[in-house]
């Protein structure tokens, strides 16, 4: 390699280029001094030249970021110039700039490395593809099938935009079913969901389902897989542990639905599963959930289907069409188009088969009438006592956020309207009513509304209120509607227990490798999680799992994030928790330190350091010949000359 450029030699040929516009003046000696090189190849007429009206020669390319490429090119040193390393690199790697392009990776993996940040907390590799599934056509247990009166308050309304449009049961079933075709042939091995319950998480791709646990000594182990199915997985539900449950250690069940049709597996303390039957809805299945044993399929359309754990019978039942729902102990409550809040309460299903009634209450309804798009319910530390203290947040298509409350001396006459909040102008997407905080989420690029909450008590009081504490964006660019995506898969939030800070998950576009923690209450960035194989992220969730039997043990928060290579990454919240506004320790180099460092030596004859080269080795094995000088490498860290380069490993 030729020695760079620097002052001119007495006749040296001057070059003229225009780059973007922009004019540059430079000798042929500094474009040309590497050999293999974007210049090298266009000034030995390899590349073809556009000229200019001036006999410039002419480069589409940005002229702010050429100009410190070229700096490097005359003095061999990097002077980024408020240029961001990120683009510098890119261009660099487009000019062909060997020894540009490798300090600037350099540079780049001054934070990152293969095994992940300290957050990093484990990978699981893309499990082996099972074999296809059996056709089974048979239904375990008797299927029941009870309707409620029609109701003529089923006019349509503005819908947020986490829910379908309803097309009509054919119509939008037969639409489903050509997507979730083609999602096979686009990202087959792609992890589409994941959900966590104790120490289990079920990981679902296109065709097939795999399970995993967490032990105290062996880490996370695959216990199931299920078989490859005929459709694409769009809906998870895990059932790893009931207490008090009636059925004792078998009460591990694991459930998927695509379009109508359902699977449902137990799972065994051996890893094996069995499948426990084929259920289907005859509309499409928007929510699959599980409350204590009950297996729960709900859709916008209005039906909702129950499979009992005890009786093995599967129930459908006609509602009014369903927008929300969430579960508060054995109570499910549901918010419908026609402004109602419904409850079931799971408990008594065994005790209603008679007469084919799931006993669908109506619990509350909105003063205006509006469609109940978003439900949180919060069980206060009197409601294990009396059993009659509930507080209940919802939002409505209109944007109206209400917070309504039901405790002892309102029983007879059902829940009170608490509080009202009319600050969003788009529906409302998400509430989440917490121990300290009320959030609310509208369908306008997730535009998030906060506040707090003052308990006296544990109880929601008045003295002051709730005060308002943040409005921000969780901007996602996901493409709900896309053939090869989940959109439950990439559900933002808020993730946590209702007595602890939430958070909310944000990735960007849909291609992208990193996502973006940030705390739901006020939106602070907690961190950011970059995968460790730049393998895109196309699925994550938040999950707290159980801490081990250790005196002092606690349970910890986990990020899990899904990719399109298949694997399963980890990532320890609690952890990113407890660091959030300490002062990093001074440690490592930084960014101008790096780059003055590697400016001393010539990175294309240099690698990373390692182990001491074998005596054996080829190259040890074959003496220099007499009069050859000694090689002038420099070295990092007592790197050997001649060692394979590999800049991710480098030791910084």
């Amino acid at each position: 390699m030729a020695a760079p450029g620097g002052a001119a030699r007495p006749g040296a040929e001057v070059v003229q280029l225009n780059v973007g516009g922009k004019r540059f003046s430079t000798s042929r000696q500094t474009l040309t001094w590497i050999s293999d090189s974007f210049f090298s190849s266009l000034l030995s007429g390899r590349i073809s030249t556009l000229k200019d009206e001036t006999g410039a020669i002419f480069i589409d390319r940005d002229p702010t970021v050429f100009a410190p490429i070229l700096n490097f090119l005359r003095t061999k040193e990097l002077d980024p110039r408020g240029v961001s390393i990120s683009l510098l690199l890119h261009e660099a790697q487009f000019y062909g700039i060997t020894p540009l392009v490798r300090r600037l990776q350099l540079r780049e993996e001054l934070d990152r490395s293969s095994c992940g940040s300290v957050l990093f907390n484990g990978y699981l590799p893309p499990p082996v593809l099972p074999a296809k599934r059996r056709n089974r056509h048979s239904v375990a247990g008797p299927q029941i099938i009870a309707r409620l009166p029609a109701t003529t308050d089923r006019a349509p309304v503005r819908r947020s935009n986490t829910m379908p449009p309803n097309l009509g049961n054919a119509g939008l079933l037969g639409r489903l079913l050509e997507d979730r075709t083609l999602a096979v042939a686009s990202e087959p091995g792609a992890v589409r969901l994941v959900c966590g319950h104790h120490n289990w998480i079920a990981v679902a791709y296109a065709q097939f389902l795999v399970c995993y646990r967490m032990k105290e000594t062996s880490g996370w182990q695959q216990v199931f897989s299920s078989p490859r199915l005929d459709w694409v997985i769009e809906r998870v539900a895990l059932n790893a542990k009931v207490l008090g449950g009636a059925l004792g250690d078998h009460d591990k069940m694991v459930a998927v639905a695509s379009c109508s049709e359902i699977i449902l597996w137990a799972l065994q303390a051996d890893g094996n599963g069995n499948e426990i039957g084929v259920f289907h809805l005859g509309v499409p299945v928007e929510a699959l959930f599980f409350v204590g044993n009950q297996l729960i399929a709900t859709s916008h359309t209005g039906k909702i289907g129950v499979w009992n754990a005890v009786t093995k019978h599967w129930q459908i039942q006609d509602v009014v069409p369903i927008n929300s729902y969430d579960a508060a102990g054995t109570f499910l409550l549901l918010g419908c188009n026609n402004g109602s809040i419904y409850y079931v309460d799971v408990q008594k299903f065994p005790l209603r088969m008679k007469d084919n009634d799931l006993l669908v209450t109506e619990l509350y309804r909105d003063p205006t009438e509006d469609a109940v798009t978003a439900l949180s319910v919060y069980l206060t530390p009197k409601t294990s006592d009396s059993g009659n203290w509930i507080e209940i947040a919802y939002g409505t298509s209109s944007g109206v956020v209400r917070v309504i409350v039901q405790h002892p001396e309102t029983v007879g006459s059902g829940p009170q309207l608490f509080q009202t909040f009319t600050v969003h102008r788009s529906p409302v997407t998400k509430i989440m009513l917490s121990e300290k905080h009320l959030i609310s989420v509208c369908a306008d690029n997730n535009h998030v509304r906060t506040w707090t909450v003052t308990r006296f008590r544990g109880m929601i009081s008045t003295q002051p209120g709730s005060t308002p504490l943040a409005s921000f964006k969780i901007l996602s660019l996901d493409d709900l509607d896309g053939p090869a995506g989940c959109g439950a898969g990439t559900d933002i939030g808020p993730f946590g227990e209702r007595d602890e800070q939430q958070v909310f998950i944000q990735r960007v576009v849909p291609d992208a490798c990193q996502v973006f923690v940030r705390l739901s209450s006020t939106g602070k960035r907690i961190c950011e999680v970059r995968s460790v194989d730049a393998a895109a992220i196309t699925a994550f969730t938040v999950h707290e799992c159980e801490g081990s039997s250790r005196i002092g043990s606690r349970p910890r928060r986990y990020l899990f994030t899904g990719h399109a290579n298949g694997s399963v990454q980890m990532w320890d919240l609690t952890t990113a928790m407890e660091m959030l506004g300490k002062p990093p320790e001074a440690g490592g180099l930084t960014e101008e330190e790096l780059l003055r460092q590697l400016d001393q030596c010539d990175l294309a004859l240099t690698g990373p350091a390692g182990p001491p080269r074998p005596p054996n080795t080829s190259l040890r094995s074959q003496p220099p010949h007499r009069g050859d000088p000694p090689s002038p490498s420099p070295k990092l860290h007592g790197q050997p000359h001649g060692a394979p380069p590999n800049p991710r490993s480098l030791t910084l």
